[in-house]
């Protein structure tokens, strides 16, 4: 009997795919791009991840990064010769291996790069006279006898030290080198000696026999410690003057770490382990950060001090570069995780708006199998089965095309993802087509939306949604995307949330305007108006899935596009306030002036549409706070019109501040052209007493009242009556004028701005220009003024907030979330007219036979079409909108834009609405509704109306 069955399910599934094989393959379709998409996200995730740990673990300073195994010498209780087998290379290579075995996992070493030896921690004063003694000071050396010299050094003159006779703790002569850096600053040559005090006071003599270069100068061997590789001119912190001293390490010969023994600079042995990230993934960072922390001071440092002795100690800063990690991946995934929820969403909806087509289509053949016996469970089993043929191998290629492109990730959450979305379908079609054959239905019943009223337990259900939305909304403004302890799925629902309230809403007040706008229609005298408005209001095209797919897609689009664009906004806001214009040029110092001739050189250079030369003078010492109501009040020259402060201790903070002068005009020029603040040129009119001194350079008294404008809290610090200051561009009084929040010449928040006319001293120190000059002429041009001049370009800066791997992985997210909103919008406009296509194409046949010509047809379905395309483009905007403007408060994207840059402005970055993201899929849908009303139109007038008014057929 089994037989039987399996005999009779074959032919049904066959013949089903060979009937209807176009539906077969887009279903197929569908299912694969979803699964690709479901299995590519969290692929995607890992692998920016994963290269974002590899890269902040790659790119971190080899001083952080490196493990070090460190214990002091061995005792003095000890037998010199236990002492010197001890500090020999066997020894520390044996237990540098065991130390390389006992890693746990995660962590792995970079064996290539792994150094041990002996090395004094305490720098020993050379008093050789050829050295180079600043301030009269002599220098200050440490000595390393480290493994792996030959290995990672080139000789660049004389020969490699070596350990020739075995050197003891009692030998007095050995041999070693120095890099060039170090022979350069030092003036050390070959065969030049060096002696190094013991404990017993009698000198060892160091012989420079050789002078390398390292092959990888950035690599941990060189790095861990940078006086390896390159001395260091440092204060004397015993000093009571400011006097600096040279500060470098003699590389001695691999085996003479016995004769460091006998030193009073209390040498260490080491073992440096520079960590290998190329198998870290992105899951390994919190097993990484346990293990580091382990190392430290756990039962990792118990195996440690095993392996290399009971005082040994690890020292890194690896777990802090990890925890740094982490804590960006944290900021970002919820804002990613909004963004997967969307798309999630839409592709959810979209693919049970196909079920829901397919069962469109096949409810006359299901309902007459079912009025033959039929029963549900066999009707839902071949439907499953007919499905499953169809969306496994569907999903399964998803899967695979999405493990084939998209980098290395996890498996199982790709795999589960993808065989979600087959689930979802396969599931979705049978029960979706079992519960409308529960009962049989009357033919031709209509479903009028006009007439339809909502039930209780409908009302029931989107009340609760929408104190469900609230709820998230409000979370999501209060707390933002990030709630401390992961990410919060409820407030990272919030998007859809809001775009299904939204869509429940327009469902229910999408039948008023028609009613209104029916009556009228009914009075004309032509019939295309009101048959347009008939159907459109019966038609199923305007239910609450469709109108919900449309919802969430172009609010997702929106919400995507709008942090793209805040992203983009947030980085060119931040190379302006760090740059100050389009390009910069200013001396290296605080004094370092420009010369006219400089000046005028680079203004003219092609490109350069406008210049402003400015004078800035860092750290003025500002009066003290004025007393009373004069320190809180001020006048905002964006408004025009007097504000107070809260109080004069509010501007207790800016006790400095930067001092600016500038030429009125062609700063006002430049801040227009760079979208700032509108600076007031004329509140800065150098006449009466701030009118220019002749000739220049005249000592002026400091009773000269110079008028300015000022940050809000230096102005509130000076109050609106003049001030003294002392500057090196003269002593004189100031009197706020105005006040601006932001000014092009310097990133600081605290600055008073005066005309550079009125200054005794007027020669600028910075030129700000506007324009796109080249790169390489503009250098050329200011290096042939000399060298102690600084180019700067915004375009530079810029690009300096686009190469954490995190983040760019993060922006294809959000750019493929773009993308997918706007194609499962556009696909759940094209679904929504299919399934209503047989009847429209049999409405216009029948019209047709009573002398409806094709425009009319065309107009008619036109006509119909446009009210559900409107109320889906007009409620995606509304709703996208309203998305962006109740979540910007709690959404920062900071972490998206500008973390991990040192110097950038770690300001809160809200969303902004994108009006290209917003308005170009609500367009889309609009347009292509457009396009398949006249498309069907087009078809069915070349189709007679014998053909589609068969007789006998129930449409």
């Amino acid at each position: 009997m089994s037989n039987d069955k399996r005999a009779a399910s074959a032919p049904w599934i066959r013949t089903r795919l060979r009937t209807a094989p176009g539906a077969a393959t887009a279903l197929a379709v569908l299912v694969l791009v979803t699964a690709f998409l479901a299995a590519a996200f969290p692929r995607a995730v890992d692998a920016y991840e994963t290269k974002g740990l590899r890269h902040d673990i790659a790119t971190a300073d080899a001083g952080r990064s490196t493990v070090e195994i460190a214990r002091p010498q061995p005792g003095l209780e000890l037998p010199q010769e236990q002492r010197e087998a001890e500090t020999r290379s066997p020894e520390l290579t044996r237990v540098g291996e065991a130390l390389l075995k006992a890693l746990p996992a995660p962590l792995r070493a970079d064996a290539s790069s792994v150094a041990y030896g002996v090395r004094t921690t305490k720098p020993s004063v050379a008093t050789e006279p050829w050295l180079p003694k600043p301030d009269a000071v002599p220098p200050k050396l440490t000595y390393v006898a480290q493994s792996g010299l030959k290995d990672h050094a080139t000789l660049a003159s004389g020969t490699w030290p070596t350990a020739s006779g075995g050197v003891t703790a009692d030998s007095r002569a050995v041999q070693g080198a120095v890099t060039e850096e170090t022979a350069a600053e030092l003036k050390v040559k070959v065969g030049a000696t060096i002696t190094l005090p013991t404990a017993a006071q009698e000198p060892i003599t160091v012989t420079i026999t050789g002078i390398v270069a390292p092959r990888d100068p950035k690599g941990s061997y060189w790095s861990a410690d940078p006086l390896l590789r390159s001395p260091s001119l440092v204060p004397d912190p015993s000093s009571s003057f400011p006097v600096n001293f040279w500060t470098g390490t003699v590389l001695l010969a691999e085996d003479t770490g016995p004769v460091l023994l006998s030193t009073a600079a209390e040498p260490v042995v080491f073992w440096r382990i520079p960590p290998d990230p190329t198998g870290l993934t992105g899951p390994d960072g919190s097993r990484l950060t346990s293990v580091i922390a382990s190392l430290e001071s756990g039962p990792g440092l118990l195996e440690v001090r095993r392996i290399a002795g009971g005082t040994a100690v690890v020292g890194t800063g690896l777990g802090t570069v990890v925890e740094a990690n982490a804590r960006m991946r944290d900021a970002i995934s919820p804002v990613i995780a909004v963004a997967a929820l969307g798309i999630g969403s839409v592709a959810a909806v979209v693919l049970l708006m196909t079920g829901a087509l397919i069962a469109a289509r096949r409810r006359d053949e299901l309902a007459l199998m079912r009025s033959r016996g039929g029963s549900l469970r066999g009707i839902g089993g071949r439907l499953l089965a007919e499905t499953a043929v169809t969306v496994l191998p569907a999903s399964a290629l998803g899967l695979l095309l999405a493990v084939l492109l998209v980098g290395e990730g996890r498996w199982w959450p790709g795999a589960l993802a993808a065989a979600g979305v087959g689930l979802l379908v396969c599931v979705a079609l049978p029960v979706r087509t079992t519960l409308q054959h529960i009962r049989p239905t009357l033919h031709g019943a209509r479903e009028d939306m006009v007439s339809a009223r909502p039930s209780r337990r409908r009302t029931v259900a989107e009340l609760t949604l929408l104190v469900l939305a609230v709820g998230a909304v409000t979370a999501l403004r209060r707390r933002g995307t990030s709630t401390g302890g992961g990410t919060d799925l409820l407030v990272s629902a919030a998007p859809v949330l809001v775009a299904l309230i939204a869509a429940l809403v327009l469902v229910r007040l999408y039948p008023l305007p028609l009613r209104l706008a029916t009556r009228p229609m009914a009075r004309l005298r032509g019939a295309i108006g009101f048959l347009s408005l008939a159907r459109a209001g019966r038609s199923s095209a305007g239910g609450a899935l469709p109108l919900l797919a449309l919802l969430l897609a172009l609010a997702t689009a929106a919400f995507g596009g709008s942090v793209i664009a805040g992203i983009g906004d947030a980085r060119d806001d931040a190379a302006l306030a760090s740059v100050g214009a389009d390009a910069r040029v200013s001396g290296m110092g605080d004094r370092v002036t420009l010369p006219d001739e400089l000046v005028r050189t680079v203004s003219g250079l092609d490109g350069v549409r406008d210049a402003a030369p400015v004078r800035v003078e860092y750290s003025v010492a500002m009066p003290e706070a004025a007393a009373g109501g004069d320190a809180g009040t001020r006048t905002d020259t964006a408004a025009g019109t007097d504000t107070a402060g809260d109080d004069a201790a509010a501007a207790g903070d800016a006790a400095t501040a930067a001092l600016v002068g500038v030429e009125p005009a062609s700063y006002a020029r430049l801040a227009r052209t760079h979208g700032l603040p509108a600076f007031p040129a004329a509140r800065l009119r150098a006449t009466g007493p701030s009118a220019p001194l002749l000739p220049e350079g005249t000592k002026a008294g400091p009773e000269r009242i110079l008028p300015a404008i000022a940050s809000p809290a230096v102005a509130a610090r000076l109050g609106k009556e003049p001030r003294a200051v002392r500057t090196l561009s003269g002593d004189f009084q100031v009197q706020v004028v105005g006040t601006t929040a932001q000014v092009a010449a310097v990133s600081s928040t605290d600055f008073l701005i005066v005309n550079a006319a009125s200054l005794e001293q007027k020669a600028p120190t910075t030129l700000l220009l506007a324009g796109a000059p080249d790169p390489g002429k503009l250098r050329a041009a200011v290096d042939a003024n000399g060298k102690k001049f600084v180019v700067q370009l915004r375009s530079e800066e810029r690009a300096r907030y686009v190469n954490t791997p995190m983040q760019a992985g993060a922006e294809r997210i959000y750019l493929a979330a773009v993308a997918a909103g706007a194609g499962y919008a556009l696909l759940a406009v094209l679904l929504s007219l299919l399934q209503t296509a047989p009847e429209r194409k049999t409405l216009l046949a029948r019209l047709r036979t009573m002398g409806l010509t094709t425009a009319q047809g065309r107009r008619l379905l036109a006509f119909e079409a446009t009210p559900q395309a409107l109320l889906a483009a007009g409620g995606g905007l509304f709703t996208g909108w309203a998305t962006i403007a109740l979540l910007s408060p709690g959404v920062d994207l900071v972490p998206l834009a500008l973390a991990g840059v040192a110097g950038s402005d770690t300001g809160p970055v809200a969303l902004r609405t994108d009006l290209w993201s917003l308005g170009l899929p609500a367009a889309g849908v609009v347009a292509l509704a457009a396009a398949v009303a006249g498309v069907q139109a087009w078809w069915a007038s070349r189709r007679g109306s014998i053909t589609e008014l068969r007789a006998g057929d129930s449409r």
